[in-house]
């Protein structure tokens, strides 16, 4: 997500106000000719304003991540919804002594139910909480939270999150204390080992957990690695959020990184990765946040729009700045962030209803 909701915003949700009005670029009229229209999935209550990341619980349910940065006031929290379409508080993530909140952003689950959270709080811009993002793991008994474990501190921006063979692949949206000659940002992606604990990170390359940087070229967005996904061949996909594109990552056997390269970008057709899943045919799809859109993009690199939305309230399926698709029961949900302006944003204000939009697979 973008970094520039800062501490200004942060204070001014405190006093009532949601939203910084900016300029958007309107919708072109051929953007409408797309191939589908997305559909209302749920509305979500109050304790969720800004609703983001998603994965899906052991017995099938869709839980969902919700930092709350719109309205602070709010504990972030995770909610659950149920196949058939109850939504409901799960709990509140377990916040930071230190500042008092938590910022749940990437989650995934593993394979004995135990949850894994992105917890972003450098996101919000406020100075106690730079350079104090986690990684939590999450052990339950009978759906009850038993232990929290920190299996990572110290963290500049850790966001999207992916679990592959015991290892914990986590992006960095921001390193800015590596510097790069051009002066654009650096970002990354770190490894941990499923089962690490209190990992001390630096956000520099001194840290063995940083497997690869990037650079975002595009001057005007300088907002590093976010989503992620991997294949079934074991290569790691990464957005670069203010290049809109992908790169893909090729690892050996022991997770060494053999390559990153871009592996598809086309600005025409996505403007900014946020949140990217995959489906079982390979496709991965990507939340354009800055665009109001979904893409998809093939087994070969080819990227296509699917929806688009203008600026919306997202009360009838609109994308209202789409964080991340999931594929889940046979469509793909998405989580409207809803919080964000700009000048190249479609999002204009942040307002309710809170929501969730779908699309169909095909």
């Amino acid at each position: 997500m973008k970094k520039y909701y800062l501490l200004s915003l942060v204070a001014a949700s405190l006093m009532g106000a949601t939203c910084i009005q900016c300029t958007s670029p309107k919708q072109k009229s051929g953007e409408n000719a797309l191939p589908q229209k997305s559909e209302l999935f749920a509305k979500l209550p109050d304790c969720c304003p800004t609703p983001d990341g998603m994965a899906i619980a052991p017995n099938g349910d869709l839980i969902l991540a919700c930092p709350n940065f719109a309205d602070i006031t709010q504990p972030a929290c995770l909610m659950r919804i149920t196949k058939n379409g109850e939504i409901a508080k799960w709990m509140d993530v377990p916040v930071l002594e230190e500042t008092g909140w938590a910022s749940p952003m990437g989650i995934a689950f593993n394979e004995e139910g135990d949850l894994f959270i992105c917890d972003n709080q450098g996101w919000s811009g406020a100075e106690k909480a730079q350079n104090k993002g986690r990684v939590l793991r999450l052990k339950f008994e009978n759906d009850q939270l038993k232990e929290t474990i920190t299996v990572a501190s110290g963290m500049e921006h850790p966001n999207g999150l992916r679990i592959r063979n015991g290892k914990l692949y986590v992006t960095q949206s921001s390193l800015s204390q590596i510097k790069d000659p051009s002066g654009l940002l650096v970002s990354g992606v770190y490894c941990f080992d499923m089962n690490d604990r209190d990992v001390a990170v630096t956000n520099t390359l001194e840290d063995k957990n940083l497997i690869t940087t990037v650079i975002t070229k595009n001057p005007e967005v300088q907002y590093g690695l976010d989503g992620i996904v991997f294949n079934e061949a074991g290569d790691l996909f990464v957005g670069n959020f203010g290049d809109g594109a992908v790169h893909r990552i090729k690892m050996d056997v022991e997770g060494n990184v053999l390559s990153n390269d871009v592996w598809a970008q086309d600005t025409t057709q996505l403007r900014t990765t946020d949140g990217m899943c995959i489906d079982d045919k390979g496709k991965i799809w990507v939340a354009d946040f800055s665009a109001n859109a979904v893409a998809c993009i093939d087994k070969d690199g080819k990227i296509q729009r699917i929806a688009q939305s203008p600026d919306c309230d997202g009360s009838d399926g609109g994308l209202d700045q789409p964080g991340e698709p999931i594929v889940w029961n046979g469509q793909v949900i998405v989580s409207c962030f809803d919080l964000v302006t700009g000048p190249d944003k479609v999002n204009t204000k942040h307002d309710k209803p809170f929501t969730l939009a779908k699309l169909s697979l095909e």
